[in-house]
């Protein structure tokens, strides 16, 4: 059963019969912006909104990145799927894996970004959501719907943190303005 999240609700990651998620997938979806062309006729812009994952250790330090130029963590944890320039298709037009068991234990926090490389806020780009999939069964955990959100070009969605033994997911929503996640990080330290 998924969770419609909303900005700042927490969900935990834990199966419903009481085991923790090993593997997990957060995807990014949208779609172009549908635009007047010559004589009125409508045709699709393409948006390039890419998907992030920062890894940060317990004092906040980033220790590790994934994005369209680093597909994979140092330690093979986390993997990015794959740069989308277009927002074409449907379903998730980027994704990144996290093997939650195998990411390093110096890291404390994983926080998903998404940012408009080619520029569009979010208050005009179409369907855009992220989303958190259980990769062993393919069930959708949990769902944040960023579309119409503002006239930011980025955004913090999503933060994975360790609870205990477990992991625990926070939707964020946090707006702000970037290109990349270089552009990003200091309004993503302060959410950790």
């Amino acid at each position: 059963m998924s969770v419609n999240l909303t900005k700042g609700q927490s969900v935990s990651l834990t199966k419903s019969d009481g085991g923790t998620l090993t593997q997990v997938r957060m995807g990014l979806g949208w779609d172009a912006i549908k635009v007047k062309g010559l004589f009125g006729r409508a045709k699709e812009k393409a948006v390039d909104l890419d998907a992030s994952a920062l890894l940060f250790d317990a004092s906040g330090t980033l220790v590790d990145q994934v994005w369209f130029r680093q597909l994979t963590s140092k330690d093979g944890s986390v993997q990015h799927t794959g740069d989308n320039r277009t927002g074409a298709g449907d379903g998730d037009d980027e994704s990144i894996r996290v093997a939650l068991a195998a990411v390093s234990p110096a890291v404390q926090t994983l926080v998903f970004v998404v940012n408009s490389y080619s520029g569009e806020s979010f208050s005009s780009i179409e369907n855009a959501f992220c989303r958190l999939i259980d990769e062993t069964t393919g069930q959708e955990v949990a769902r944040y719907d960023l579309s119409g959100s503002g006239p930011h070009t980025a955004q913090i969605m999503a933060k994975v943190s360790r609870v205990g033994s477990g992991w625990s997911m926070t939707a964020i929503g946090g707006r702000t303005n970037g290109r990349t996640i270089k552009d990003m990080i200091p309004a993503v330290s302060q959410v950790l």
